[in-house]
């Protein structure tokens, strides 16, 4: 499912127009960014949590050469499933 396939459904499921259900949307993917920006936690009951994880400095290879590289550290995004939504997908 693609961004506008699930304005679409959000549209549908809420009966509102796709407009406003594309800045909803819109709205949602915006706090949510801030807030992990920011180093929050961003939790939905049942569906899941999105949070921020550190990945450490490590070396890795040039997988064309073979060469030794190192790989700097950075900050990734995470999302865990609910037991809600785990639950559901595994029925």
């Amino acid at each position: 499912m693609n961004k506008s396939e699930l304005i679409d459904s959000i549209a549908s499921e809420a009966k509102i127009s796709k407009a406003d259900a594309g800045r909803a949307l819109d709205g949602f993917i915006n706090a949510t960014t801030k807030a992990l920006k920011k180093g929050d936690r961003v939790a939905l009951v049942g569906f899941g949590s999105f949070s921020i994880s550190k990945r450490a400095a490590r070396k890795g290879r040039n997988p064309q050469t073979g060469k030794a590289i190192q790989i700097k550290a950075k900050k990734v995004a995470k999302f865990k499933a609910g037991a809600d939504l785990a639950k559901t997908v595994n029925k």
